[in-house]
C-alpha cells in the first residue's frame, strides 16, 4: 500500500492506532475520576464502620464494585488498545451464602488489586490527559497557523499571536518567515505527539495487565491444567497409535503365523515337503513380526536411549534417515528420563518431517545445554514452508513440548532453509 511507503514518523499522526489511543486517554480521565471517587468513598465508609457489623458488607460491596470497574477498564483496553487481559478468578464462597461470599471477597487478592488500580490510575489519568491534550492542541494549532492567522487582524485587532508585549512595545508572529517557523514548530509537535502518546499509554497497559488480570498463581494453575490436558491427549494418542500398529502389523503377522503352523502340522504326516515349505514361510513371518515389534518398542522408548543417552540414540535415528544427517550432542550430563525421552521423540519427529516433506539434501542436529535449558536444533536445506498449524504434526509436537514448559520455534521461509529450535527445561 502507498501509506506503507511513507516513513513511520509521518504515518503515525494519521494511523487509527494513534487516534484510538488518543480516545482512550480522553475517556480515561472522567472514568478514572468516577472510579476514584466511588471507590474511596465506599471503602472509607466501610473501613470506618468496621467497628460495627455494617462495615463488612459495605467494604465487600465496595470491592465488588471495583471488580466491575475493572471489567469496564479491560473492555476499554481491549477495544481501544488491542490489549486482551483475561478476567481474574471469580469470587466463590465455600457455602454459597452471603457471609461466605463477603469473606471470600475480603480475602480475594484480585479484588484489592482492582481497588489499588482505581486509586493509582486517577492521578496518572490526570497527567496523561493533560500532557496529551496540551501537546495535541499546541501541535495542530501551530501547524495550521498559516490557515487561521487571518483571524487576528480581522477579529482580534492584532497582527498575529503575541509572543511578548508590555507598555512600550510588543512582538507578534505575523511576518511570512515567522508564520512558517511557527508552522514548522507545530509540525514537530504533531510528529512527536503520537510517540509521546504511545509511551503514556504503555503505562496504562502495565496497570491494566498487572492489576486487573488474574494473579500469577492463578495463571500458572490454568497453564498447568492446560498442559495436563495436552499430556493426557498425547498419551491417549500414543496408546491408540501403539494399538493400531500392533493390530495392523505384528498381530496380523502372528495370526497368519498361527494359521501357517496349523496347516504345517496337518500336512506333517501326509506331505512333509509341503509342511517344510509352510514352516519356512512361518519362519519368515516370525522374523518380520519380531522386526515390527522391535520397531514398535523403539518408537515407545528405545533401549539405546536408556543405556547410552541422547548422543547414541540420536545417532541411531540419523543413521536410519533417508537424508544424510550430522549429529552434534554436547551435554555435560544426562537430563532426567522424561526430558530425555521428549528430546529424543522431538528430534525423531523433526527428522521424519525432513525425510517426508523437506526435499532436503542434508540435515543437521545440534543438542546443547544453555543455563537451565536443554536446547535442540534441527536444520535442513530443503524447500521450507514449515509452520505450526492446527491439526498438523508440528502443532502436536509443540503441544507436547509446551506440556513440560518447553518452547518450539519454527523459522522456515518459503524456499528454505528450515531451522526448528526447541527449548526444554533442564532437570538432571
Amino acid at each position: 500500500m502507498a501509506s506503507h511507503r511513507l516513513p513511520a514518523a509521518i504515518r503515525a499522526p494519521f494511523e487509527a492506532r494513534t487516534w484510538r489511543a488518543f480516545g482512550y486517554v480522553l475517556i480515561g480521565l472522567p472514568l478514572s475520576v468516577c472510579w476514584f471517587a466511588l471507590s474511596v468513598s465506599f471503602v472509607s465508609a466501610g473501613a470506618g464502620l468496621l467497628i460495627t457489623f455494617l462495615g463488612v458488607p459495605i467494604l465487600a460491596g465496595a470491592l465488588a464494585m471495583c471488580r466491575g470497574f475493572g471489567a469496564v477498564e479491560r473492555a476499554r483496553a481491549r477495544g481501544l488498545l488491542g490489549l486482551d487481559v483475561a478476567a481474574p478468578e471469580p469470587v466463590r464462597g465455600r457455602t454459597g451464602g452471603a457471609f461466605s461470599w463477603m469473606g471470600a471477597m475480603l480475602k480475594s487478592g484480585a479484588s484489592w488489586r482492582h481497588l489499588l488500580y482505581a486509586i493509582l490510575h486517577m492521578p496518572w489519568a490526570v497527567f496523561s490527559f493533560s500532557v496529551t491534550v496540551a501537546l495535541w492542541a499546541w501541535g495542530w494549532s501551530l501547524f495550521t497557523y498559516p490557515l487561521w492567522q487571518w483571524v487576528f487582524p480581522t477579529w482580534v485587532g492584532q497582527d498575529g499571536i503575541q509572543l511578548y508585549g508590555d507598555a512600550t512595545h510588543s512582538f507578534y508572529l505575523d511576518a511570512p518567515f515567522e508564520i512558517a517557523a511557527t508552522s514548522l514548530i507545530g509540525l514537530v509537535f504533531v510528529l512527536l505527539g503520537p510517540w509521546v502518546l504511545r509511551g503514556l499509554v504503555s503505562v496504562d497497559r502495565l496497570l491494566v495487565s498487572g492489576l486487573l488480570g488474574p494473579s500469577r498463581l492463578a495463571s500458572r494453575v490454568t497453564e498447568l491444567e492446560t498442559d495436563r490436558g495436552a499430556v493426557v491427549d498425547t498419551a491417549a494418542a500414543d496408546l491408540r497409535r501403539i494399538e493400531r500398529d500392533l493390530h495392523d502389523g505384528a498381530q496380523a503377522r502372528l495370526a497368519a503365523l498361527a494359521m501357517d503352523l496349523g496347516l504345517a502340522k496337518e500336512k506333517l504326516a501326509q506331505d512333509p515337503t509341503a509342511a517344510a515349505v509352510l514352516v519356512d514361510e512361518a519362519h519368515g513371518e516370525v522374523k518380520l513380526a519380531l522386526q515390527e515389534l522391535r520397531d514398535l518398542a523403539r518408537g515407545i522408548h528405545p533401549a539405546v536411549l536408556t543405556d547410552r543417552g541422547l548422543d547414541a540414540a540420536l545417532s541411531a535415528v540419523a543413521s536410519r534417515c533417508a537424508v544424510p544427517v550430522s549429529v552434534n550432542v554436547d551435554l555435560p550430563a544426562r537430563p532426567v528420563p522424561a526430558i530425555e525421552g521428549i528430546a529424543y521423540f522431538t528430534v525423531s519427529e523433526l527428522l521424519r518431517n525432513v525425510t517426508e516433506h523437506a526435499h532436503a539434501r542434508r540435515a543437521w542436529v545440534e543438542v546443547w545445554r544453555a543455563d537451565d535449558r536443554l536446547m535442540l536444533q534441527v536444520r535442513d536445506d530443503g524447500v521450507g514452508g514449515a509452520a505450526v498449524l492446527a491439526g498438523r504434526g508440528l502443532a502436536g509436537l509443540s503441544g507436547r513440548v509446551g506440556a513440560v514448559d518447553g518452547v518450539l520455534a519454527v523459522d522456515s521461509p518459503a524456499g528454505g532453509p528450515t531451522t526448528i529450535t526447541t527449548e526444554l527445561p533442564w532437570r538432571s
